[in-house]
């Protein structure tokens, strides 16, 4: 997903070269945060390395001070690894409202377990080993499917699945073609 984010940044930097573009990598904003000093960053910290999920005010906490700096009115914003939560879809509802943010799309690249397992192991993480992939994806199961739901069927939002077994640049392709781009 970060790769394919990463793209589309760069994309939209070449068809919309006047618009500004926002983009917020959650996982990337905690591992900053996570070498300042405060009591908070140590606590961060160790829940990384931990491999646990954050406490929920934290994620929500990072996207809210990204958006009080930084959304100005009329920007691509590209949010990357949001909502692992389904209240917390309820959070980004809030933001993209308030934002009077016109029909955000919401791009979800699925992947077979067996693909996700693939890609995991071949990342070179220490905390890439199969348990704990598959202890990732049962809670991805029982987690943001249902924070992806609340997109998908949510009509103020435009939805697009997007195969993710392909090679990095068919994904990029088919983002593009079904966003428009």
């Amino acid at each position: 997903k970060g790769t394919q984010a990463k793209l589309l940044v760069e994309t939209l930097k070449q068809k919309d070269p006047k618009r500004t573009i926002l983009y917020l990598e959650t996982g990337q904003r905690f591992r900053e945060f996570s070498k300042q000093a405060s009591y908070t960053a140590k606590k961060t910290k160790e829940v990384i390395e931990s491999g646990r999920l954050m406490p929920e005010f934290l994620p929500i906490w990072i996207w809210t001070q990204f958006f009080i700096d930084h959304i100005s009115g009329d920007e691509h914003i590209i949010l990357d690894g949001i909502s692992r939560r389904a209240h917390e879809a309820l959070i980004i509802d809030s933001a993209m409202q308030g934002y009077d943010r016109k029909e955000p799309t919401v791009i979800s690249i699925e992947l077979s377990p067996e693909s996700a397992i693939e890609r995991m192991e071949s990342r070179g993480r220490t905390d890439d080993n199969q348990e704990e992939i598959r202890r990732r994806l049962r809670w991805y199961d029982e987690n943001v499917v249902p924070a992806i739901n609340h997109f998908k069927n949510n009509p103020y939002y435009k939805f697009i699945p997007i195969n993710g077994e392909g090679t990095i640049e068919e994904v990029h392709n088919e983002i593009l073609k079904k966003i428009g781009i």
